[in-house]
């Protein structure tokens, strides 16, 4: 599955992200920011997705670190409008990306904001998101899932329909892991109250996003490993 950003965090990533089965200082001065600031305190992200948060200045030149929550490179690789969310934002603002390469090994791009010319005015965006609207999700392939389809999707035994709670997370690893909170009527242990899903075909065979719901099979002891 792939991550595409989303217009809220998902625990501490965002949720661009397509999931598959299957598979950082003191100013000598205040920096003027490229971006207005709005006054409003109460954000309204709803048509937004979050590709990825601005961690830190690179070099003197005014280049940016951003850590990525989408799995499209050309996010941050090709140049175009964008949009920049400061804390306490009521919207993104728009803003030019000219260029962005990927630091291998590191999970970060680096990047080059229109306006953005020197140190002290990389500094001031230090947390900021970036934004795309929610309209401009790629298209994903056979079989994969943007994150936030998955969110609240309802979790069913096949066998039996029985109802064993709601996707509340996804947990990337090898294979991306389901976090499912257990329905009241399913716990058995009521001290567990959720539990990690391999998202595979082979434990989660029926993903239906119109029916708001996934079928799983799983192995004997799955869905007591965590207690």
């Amino acid at each position: 599955m792939k991550h595409e950003e989303a217009n809220k965090e998902i625990g501490s990533r965002g949720a661009e992200a397509p999931r598959s089965r299957g598979g950082r200082k003191s100013k000598k001065s205040s920096p003027q920011s490229p971006v207005p600031i709005p006054q409003s305190p109460a954000p309204n992200l709803d048509d937004w997705l979050e590709i990825g948060k601005i961690v830190a200045p690179q070099g003197l030149s005014g280049e940016l670190r951003v850590y990525p929550v989408s799995d499209f490179p050309e996010r941050f690789e090709v140049p175009g409008k964008r949009w920049l969310l400061r804390s306490g934002d009521t919207e993104p603002q728009p803003i030019e990306l000219l260029a962005g390469r990927y630091v291998t090994n590191k999970n970060l791009y680096v990047i080059k904001l229109a306006g953005v010319e020197h140190c002290d005015q990389a500094e001031a965006l230090r947390g900021c998101k970036l934004m795309v609207p929610a309209s401009d999700r790629p298209q994903l392939d056979e079989d994969e899932y943007h994150v936030l389809d998955l969110i609240g999707l309802e979790v069913f035994m096949q066998a039996s329909g029985e109802l064993v709670g709601t996707v509340v997370d996804i947990i990337p690893a090898g294979n991306d892991l389901l976090e499912v909170k257990f329905h009241e009527s399913f716990a058995t242990d009521k001290k567990q109250q959720t539990v990690l899903i391999p998202f595979v075909e082979a434990i989660a065979p029926v993903v239906d996003l119109k029916s708001h719901r996934i079928e799983i099979t799983p192995p004997p002891g799955l869905l007591e490993i965590n207690n």
